[in-house]
């Protein structure tokens, strides 16, 4: 097909004698000796250019001018199917890309680099930018120079001590400004170390022991401090207040941030500073007031949320600033202390850490400080989210009556995995589905239903469950939960009700007493029957007679005087023969 118009064609110079132009070139689909061919001229000196053009992404060609200064060239592309043509007019001096600045060097202080370099466009006013990257990777860019006879220069300010900065330069003509030259290489330039600026952040935890305290000491860069330099060290010095003794001082390299010292029951002064090759930072001031009885303070439970733990506290106007204080660790030892700042007008904040892990207590501790010396204001304890607990109770005491079972256990509330709100009781006799007075029904996965009572105060760790049956095996369990639930029922604890006594009583009165009078009776029927029914032949066998007041003389005589007839009955003369 017909070749294309060139595409973006212009012409520029490094040094005003040698001008290249180039152009992109469209695609024709002709190829070998029906490819495009390029020809340029020159319209004002009416000649050919005398250059040989190369294609790779852009075509270009390269030719001296001499000292021509206006020049109108015009490209043709040309193949068997047709040609086309672009022309630049342009004035040299208006088309100058400057070659990149070379051979860089500087010279420092603290907070200043003034950077150096050589440029090949001599005669030539330029135009420069220093681009200068920062540790924090923002990029600035300062506009001007300081031209020189074989050199260029510019001074870079308000910079960091003891910081790395990379630099690199490129130009432009001053005057009929074209376009940017290539940058130079980069340099990475490190200004000269100072005094380092700022306080470290000082912080102390301290213990009773016998006759004095042990108090461990942490220390961190704040977010002002700056070391300004290498080959830091702390310096840590500790004084007694009341009687002027004689301040004693220990350093540390940068490796360390606490240390432990033991000072009696009196007032100190702690101070740290920062020290490097040139000087001392300032010094942060820590003091530890005289031991004395304090109250204890009830902690209060706080509520976590997705973003940390919320952290508030009542403001007190004598105070200059509030801490905070946690162990990122609890359970270990060194727990890995942490501490905040907060201003005087704070009275919340959102503790959070990378640390922080669900199910985990963390214990946070609230100070107020003035003029250095700070004073325990209020206990929180909370998660970052509660789970359920992560052990049963332990059932110490069972106590069963025939309709009752009262069970005792123990729950250690410290060091679970969420504050525990109350407990359950799970019951059921283990043949059938439990539907006890005054119980819940709680069903299991499985489909098996149990009586469900509930504690709501974890401190009460006894209950009594009412409405057995005698004489049945039941299973039963304990759970402790929290606001977060509680864990699978995964085993039971197994009890037998004993039989109920006072049926026993009312069996053996009912049943066994009249049973065996009727079976003593029986055995002696003869004995009975004699004794209360017997066949009186006369009145001296009578065994009735055997009791000490029907005795009389030495026979046993029942005497009419002692019968006193209720009625008189004659009977005829042959019912008395037959008695």
């Amino acid at each position: 097909e017909r070749p294309d118009t060139p595409n973006d064609f212009f012409c520029q110079t490094q040094d005003m004698r040698i001008v290249t132009c180039t152009w992109s070139q469209g695609d024709t689909h002709l190829y070998g000796r029906h490819s495009p061919k390029y020809i340029l001229f020159e319209e004002f000196s009416q000649k050919m250019v005398p250059c040989t053009v190369s294609c790779s992404e852009q075509c270009s060609c390269s030719w001296d001018i001499g000292q021509q200064r206006i020049c109108n060239v015009t490209v043709t592309v040309e193949n068997p199917l047709g040609k086309k043509t672009a022309t630049d007019v342009f004035d040299v001096t208006h088309r100058i890309y400057p070659a990149a600045p070379f051979q860089l060097w500087e010279e420092c202080t603290d907070t200043k680099i003034t950077l150096h370099w050589k440029h090949r466009n001599k005669g030539i006013e330029l135009f420069c930018q220093t681009e200068v990257l920062q540790p924090d990777g923002k990029v600035e860019l300062h506009n001007g120079s300081d031209t020189h006879l074989d050199y260029a220069s510019i001074t870079l300010g308000g910079l960091q001590p003891y910081t790395g900065y990379t630099v690199r330069v490129r130009c432009g003509v001053a005057n009929h400004f074209w376009r940017w030259s290539e940058w130079s290489e980069a340099r990475t330039i490190r200004t000269t170390e100072s005094t380092p600026s700022g306080k470290l952040d000082i912080w102390r935890e301290i213990t009773p022991v016998q006759g004095g305290r042990n108090v461990t000491l942490f220390w961190k860069q704040a977010p002002s401090f700056r070391a300004n330099g290498r080959n830091i060290s702390y310096e840590l010095t500790w004084e007694k207040l009341e009687d002027g003794s004689k301040p004693e001082s220990i350093s540390f390299s940068s490796v360390y941030n606490s240390t432990r010292i033991s000072i009696d029951n009196y007032s100190y002064r702690i101070s740290i500073m920062a020290k490097n090759n040139v000087n001392c930072s300032l010094p942060s001031v820590l003091i530890i007031p005289t031991a004395t009885g304090t109250e204890e303070l009830k902690e209060e439970q706080v509520n976590g949320t997705d973003d940390g733990i919320f952290i508030s506290w009542e403001p007190r106007h004598i105070y200059d600033s509030y801490i905070i204080d946690w162990c990122n660790y609890p359970m270990l030892q060194p727990c890995d202390l942490q501490w905040k700042r907060f201003g005087p007008n704070t009275s919340s904040a959102l503790i959070n850490s990378a640390a922080f892990v669900l199910g985990v207590r963390y214990n946070f501790h609230i100070y107020g400080s003035v003029a250095n010396r700070a004073s325990l204001l209020e206990k929180k304890t909370g998660y970052l989210k509660e789970l359920p607990p992560l052990h049963d109770p332990t059932v110490e005491k069972v106590e069963l009556t025939s309709n009752a079972v009262t069970l005792s256990w123990d729950y250690h509330l410290t060091n679970e995995s969420g504050f525990v709100r109350g407990y359950h009781v799970y019951v059921s006799p283990v043949q059938e589905d439990c539907s006890l007075k005054g119980s819940k029904k709680h069903v299991l996965p499985d489909g098996a239903v149990l009586c469900k009572y509930a504690i709501e105060n974890p401190e009460e760790k006894r209950y009594t469950v009412k409405y057995l049956l005698p004489n049945t095996k039941y299973k039963l369990v304990v759970k402790a939960y929290t606001s977060a639930g509680e864990t699978p029922i995964v085993s039971f604890r197994y009890i037998d009700t004993p039989f109920n006594s006072n049926t026993l009583y009312l069996l053996v009165l009912l049943v066994i007493v009249p049973s065996l009078v009727a079976a003593i009776c029986r055995w002696k029927m003869k004995w009975v029957k004699e004794c209360c029914c017997p066949v009186i032949p006369s009145p001296n066998k009578s065994k009735a007679l055997s009791f000490e007041e029907f005795k009389m003389g030495s026979e046993k005589v029942l005497k009419i005087s002692d019968c006193i007839p209720d009625m008189l009955a004659v009977d005829s003369k042959a019912e008395a023969q037959k008695l």
